[in-house]
């Protein structure tokens, strides 16, 4: 049995988000706790958040779950909404700024030995 807890319109770049989604991926969840909180990265605290999101709505669901076996099934960072505007430059040339934003889904699954 899986849970997934996802969050939408993180205001962090998809590319920088994405660092460390490969670093926890398949990782049991108290593995991955520990390596976000010595990660000093903008989404560290973001996606820390999410995985007990994720923890508190897979033993919401069901009681006979081992807190200690779960593990990170999957976890997709997806580019959200980008915001646009120019600033003005000299000699009447304008710079385009973007500031992007992500989409983050996790789904958390406890750890069997016939996976």
């Amino acid at each position: 049995m899986e849970a997934v807890a996802s969050i939408r319109n993180v205001p962090i770049a998809p590319r920088k988000a994405r660092l460390l989604a490969d670093l926890i991926r398949g990782e049991y969840v108290d593995d991955a706790l520990d390596q976000l909180s010595l990660v000093h990265k903008a989404a560290s605290p973001v996606i820390m958040k999410l995985i007990n999101s994720a923890v508190a709505n897979m033993l919401d669901d069901s009681s006979d779950v081992d807190g200690t076996m779960l593990y990170i099934k999957m976890i997709f960072v997806d580019e959200g909404i980008t915001r646009k505007w120019i600033r003005p430059r000299s000699r009447g040339i304008a710079n385009r700024i973007f500031r992007r934003r992500c989409h983050i889904k996790i789904v958390v699954d406890e750890w069997s030995e016939e996976e």
